[in-house]
C-alpha cells in the first residue's frame, strides 16, 4: 500500500495510484469552517480540541494529525504569517467585531452568529489614486522572516508523515488583492480607463510576491512538495475582465511571479487556485507555468469535468472539483452528494492527474452527514 507522499506524486506524474488522492484543509481554498470541523470530529468519534486558524477571517480550521489519520487525508498546508492568521485582534464595534489588518483593510463580523469577517472599507478606495499615493501606501514587509517561522519544523514533520507538504501564496492574487486595496468596482474602472496606473498597483503586488517567494522558498524548497498560488477572475457564467484584458494587464505579472517560483524552488510543482469559468484562459496559464489547477468550478459555465479532462487532462493536474459546494453539499441528501462524488470522480481519476476537494471551502452549515458521505463515496468510488 502507498503511502500518501508517494500516491499524490504519482498522480501527479499522471499515473494511476492505489485510490484518488484526497484533500482536506492544506490551503484557504480547499479547508473547512471551523463549525463544520467540529461537528465532523464529533461525527467521527474524535475528542474536542481547540481550534487553531488557518484564516480568521473566514473561520477556516488547520486539522490536527487525528483527523487526518481518520479520514485518510494524503496532504498538509503551510501557511506563512499573513493578515488572515497573524495579529487578528478583534475590536467591540457595537454590533460589529471590527479588525483592521496590516494592509489598512477593516473587517467586520456581525457579533450575532457571524460566521465571518467581511471587507467593510478598502484603504485608498476614496481617493484618487496616483502613483505617490501607490508609492507611498504603507506596504507589508513580506521578505521578513517571521512569516515562515517554524515552517520548516512543521514541514519536516509532515514529511515524516508520509504527507505531501503545500505552502501557500502569503496573500490574494495580483487582481484579487488590488481589488480589496482600492475597491472592486473603482479598479475595473481604472483597468479600463487608466490601465497605466493599474498596473502600478499590480506590479506593487508583484513585488510584495516576489520579496516572499525568493525570502522564503530557498529555506523551504527541499521539504515542500507544491507552492500553491491564487487569485480570482471567474464568474458564474464568464470572467470578471476579459480574456484580453488579461492577457495584456494580469498575464504577464503573473508569469513573473511563477518564474520566480520556478527560479526558487524549480522541483516545486505549481497550483493555481482561481474560482469560476476560466475555461478561456486555461491555455493563458498553462503558457506562464501553472501544472495544477484549482478549483474545478463544476456548476459554472464551460467547467464540465469531462470537458476539461478531454482537453486538459494530459497537461494540467486537477485539484478539487469532487463535489458541488453551492448546492448539493449545503443542500442536498446524502444520497445526492453521492451520486454527485461518484460522477466527478468518474470524469476525472481516469489516467491519474487528480487530487480530490470540494469546490471550495466547506461552509459552517453544511450538514455533517454530507460530508461524511462525501469521504464515504470518495473512499468507495475512488479506489483504482
Amino acid at each position: 500500500m502507498m503511502n500518501s507522499r508517494e500516491r499524490v506524486l504519482k498522480a501527479f506524474n499522471f499515473q494511476e495510484p492505489d485510490r484518488v488522492p484526497f484533500d482536506m484543509g492544506s490551503t484557504q481554498v480547499t479547508g473547512i469552517n471551523e463549525f463544520a470541523y467540529k461537528n465532523l470530529r464529533k461525527a467521527y468519534g474524535l475528542p474536542e480540541k481547540e481550534i487553531v486558524y488557518t484564516d480568521q477571517i473566514q473561520g477556516l480550521a488547520q486539522p490536527d494529525d487525528d483527523f487526518i489519520d481518520a479520514l485518510g487525508i494524503d496532504v498538509r498546508g503551510l501557511f506563512p504569517l499573513n493578515a488572515h492568521n497573524w495579529n487578528v485582534h478583534a475590536i467591540d464595534g457595537d454590533r460589529y467585531w471590527l479588525y483592521h489588518d496590516e494592509w489598512g483593510i477593516t473587517y467586520r463580523k456581525p457579533k450575532e452568529e457571524g460566521l465571518y469577517y467581511s471587507i467593510y472599507q478598502e484603504p485608498l478606495k476614496n481617493e484618487k489614486l496616483t502613483p505617490e499615493s501607490i508609492r507611498n501606501h504603507p506596504w507589508p514587509d513580506f521578505s521578513d522572516p517571521i512569516r515562515i517561522k517554524g515552517l520548516r519544523e512543521q514541514a519536516e514533520r509532515y514529511r515524516a508523515q508520509g504527507k505531501v507538504v503545500v505552502i501557500k501564496d502569503p496573500f490574494a492574487g495580483i487582481f484579487e488583492m488590488s481589488q480589496r486595496i482600492c475597491g472592486m468596482d473603482y479598479l475595473l474602472i481604472l483597468m479600463a480607463s487608466e490601465p497605466e496606473l493599474a498596473g502600478l498597483l499590480f506590479d506593487q503586488m508583484v513585488k510584495l510576491k516576489i520579496d516572499f517567494f525568493t525570502s522564503a522558498l530557498p529555506q523551504l524548497k527541499d521539504v515542500i512538495d507544491v507552492v500553491a498560488l491564487m487569485d480570482d477572475y471567474g464568474t458564474q457564467v464568464s470572467q470578471l475582465i476579459s480574456p484580453r484584458m488579461f492577457r495584456k494587464q494580469i498575464k504577464p505579472r503573473l508569469k513573473q511571479v511563477f518564474d520566480c517560483v520556478i527560479e526558487n524552488a524549480p522541483d516545486a510543482k505549481r497550483f493555481f487556485h482561481s474560482c469560476g469559468n476560466v475555461r478561456p484562459l486555461i491555455p493563458d496559464f498553462l503558457e506562464i507555468g501553472v501544472q495544477i489547477l484549482n478549483p474545478i468550478h463544476i456548476k459554472a459555465t464551460g467547467m464540465d469535468p469531462f470537458e476539461l479532462k478531454k482537453d486538459f487532462g494530459d497537461q494540467l493536474v486537477f485539484w478539487g472539483g469532487g463535489v458541488d459546494t453551492q448546492g448539493i453539499l449545503p443542500m442536498g441528501t446524502p444520497e445526492e452528494v453521492r451520486d454527485d462524488v461518484r460522477r466527478n470522480l468518474e470524469a476525472l481519476m481516469p489516467g491519474g492527474g487528480y487530487v480530490f476537494n470540494t469546490v471550495h471551502d466547506i461552509q459552517a452549515d453544511v450538514p455533517v452527514e454530507n460530508i461524511v458521505a462525501m469521504i464515504e463515496a470518495l473512499h468507495e468510488f475512488g479506489v483504482y
